[in-house]
């Protein structure tokens, strides 16, 4: 599988150009599907689905001018035959894995069975936004303000304390199992005003704690993986953290 993990989607020629070339053809000749799952955890969850359906999300991404767009809702794949929604899977160009939660995205992949069957698409590209390219990875870290539930079991979980630019911000450390394409980790929106929590000093904090390479990346930058090497195409800021020794 060939993928493409960005911070907020397609947001720059370079990144376009570079979806472009992993697909091996036009967009517009190329069938897509959405996944969406993601954000439902998130107030108003429900209508920035549609949103992003409508293209109407600030990352661009649904409205890219794919030849056909289809959604791919993981919650209801196990009351589907399998047959019909791997069909339906193979048959696509790009999987667009949208942002969210990714405890929560990263459990309904291994849960509805996709993450069994990506491995086996190996034309396909998968198209990580924000919580999307998280949940692509073996092993991620996120921060919440109380650790989510029902979500299956994180492999550890601890408490700490990020400065924010109002002060400082408790924070419940969450590392869980992704689908496992690569064997980095991302963390997303690096050096946004609005993600403290990803700013420099704290994403050196965080991936210090994963015992994994660690690719930050900004809205502009995006992580290419084709035949297992990965590198960054980018316009913006980013750093990669190696584990420590």
């Amino acid at each position: 599988m060939r993928l493409l993990l960005t911070s907020a989607g397609i947001q720059n020629a370079t990144i376009r150009d570079t979806l472009v070339e992993l697909l091996g053809k036009p967009i517009s000749d190329s069938r897509a599907l959405c996944v969406p799952t993601g954000i439902y955890p998130f107030p108003g969850g429900a209508e920035l689905a549609g949103r992003l359906i409508r293209g109407q999300t600030q990352g661009p991404l649904c409205d890219l001018g794919w030849k056909s767009l289809g959604i791919l809702e993981l919650t209801a794949l196990p009351s589907i035959d399998e047959g019909v929604w791997t069909e339906t899977v193979r048959a696509a160009d790009a999987l667009l894995v949208w942002g969210g939660d990714p405890l929560y995205l990263s459990y309904w992949m291994r849960r509805s069975g996709l993450a069994d069957v990506l491995p086996s698409l190996p034309e396909t590209v998968y198209v990580g936004v924000s919580a999307g390219s998280m949940a692509a990875t073996a092993l991620f870290g996120e921060t919440y303000p109380e650790p989510p539930h029902g979500t299956g079991s994180p492999l550890s979980t601890e408490h700490l304390t990020f400065p924010t630019p109002d002060g400082v911000a408790e924070r419940t450390f969450v590392t869980a199992r992704g689908a496992g394409l690569v064997d980095f980790a991302v963390i997303p929106h690096f050096e946004h005003e609005h993600h403290p929590d990803a700013s420099r000093h704290n994403a050196q904090t965080w991936a210090g704690k994963l015992p994994v390479p660690t690719y930050a990346i900004d809205d502009e930058s995006a992580v290419r993986v084709a035949d297992g090497t990965a590198e960054v195409v980018s316009e913006g800021l980013w750093t990669l953290f190696e584990p420590a020794s």
